[in-house]
């Protein structure tokens, strides 16, 4: 196999996303319609996997050829990703489970940062509270797959485990981040009423549906009070800095940064989430986030006046649903 380093990086990255070769077998049998025994010859490189198997995993695996291949094209790669929250495909979910699998490297990082600009309740705060959550799926679900709402009601969305269990281990890692920034928008809890107001009007959201988030946002607004007093999550006491945006937020965009983690990433339209882990775009956009704080004061800790009047303002929205 000399001369096929970019093929030795290639293979690399198949083992790197299925570690145990059962699995990566299996899943390239069903890809590629192979026999068992052509498989394992591909994998001992006793045969080498045609081009047209390269670029057909590749595209299924997100493997950026460019980047396996060394060549410096002059343009940063970004890839795009659907997520149908309540039919996944086995695509959606092995796509959502290598996302959340690559943040184990931000647990017990002593320099691991996660940075969040939302104008929507991030996932970090959000998963937590579980009507809340399914709320925003109900809320994805009417706007961008009709087709999966067979009875469109609030009451049925149900959320399948296997998503609720990702959505978990989503969680678990992110509270162990050693250093989190929120730059939240000042109407982020008005657009969540306003819209829990529309669906009740349309009738989709029931009365009883309506009490029951009505408290859980209350409830998330006393965590989130309790974060900003403290300056950390509760659960873990790792630091967390919240600030408020003067400045409207048109969506949510965040990145990952550790020794071994290097990613940012835009969630377009509620619909879609682009990444990238091109280290030079990942730096601007660490840059560009932070330069968000100029116009956003912080209420984690310090600044008790601006604190105590943005909870007040917020209980008064949610008081109004």
């Amino acid at each position: 196999m000399e001369g096929h380093n970019w093929y030795d990086a290639f293979m690399d990255n198949l083992h790197e996303i299925f570690p145990k070769k059962p699995k990566l077998t299996q899943e390239i049998m069903d890809l590629l319609c192979l026999e068992r025994e052509a498989v394992y010859r591909r994998l001992r490189k006793d045969v080498v996997f045609h081009t047209h198997e390269i670029v057909k995993m590749a595209s299924h695996w997100n493997i950026s050829l460019d980047e396996v291949v060394g060549i410096d094209s002059g343009t940063i790669s970004y890839q795009m990703q659907t997520l149908n929250y309540l039919n996944p495909s086995k695509n959606d979910l092995f796509n959502l489970q290598k996302r959340i699998k690559a943040l184990d490297h931000l647990v017990d990082t002593p320099n691991s940062e996660f940075m969040e600009v939302c104008n929507n309740l991030p996932r970090a705060l959000g998963i937590r509270f579980s009507t809340i959550y399914r709320f925003k799926v109900f809320d994805w679900a009417y706007q961008y797959h009709q087709e999966e709402m067979h009875k469109p009601l609030f009451s049925k969305i149900i959320i399948p485990e296997k998503m609720s269990k990702e959505f978990d281990h989503y969680l678990k890692n992110i509270l162990c981040v050693k250093n989190t920034h929120f730059i939240l928008d000042q109407r982020i809890f008005e657009y969540l009423v306003q819209n829990i107001r529309y669906f009740h009007s349309i009738l989709l959201v029931s009365d009883e549906d309506k009490i029951l988030l009505k408290k859980e946002l209350f409830d998330a607004l006393d965590y989130m009070e309790e974060m900003a007093n403290k300056g950390c999550y509760p659960e873990t006491q790792n630091k967390v800095n919240l600030y408020i945006s003067k400045m409207s937020i048109d969506t949510n965009y965040s990145y990952c940064y550790s020794d071994k983690l290097k990613a940012c990433r835009i969630h377009a339209f509620g619909a879609y989430d682009i990444s990238c882990s091109d280290l030079e775009m990942v730096e601007k956009f660490k840059e560009w986030m932070h330069l968000k704080k100029r116009a956003a004061i912080q209420i984690s800790e310090a600044n008790e006046k601006s604190r105590i009047e943005f909870f007040a303002k917020q209980r008064a929205t949610v008081e109004g649903l």
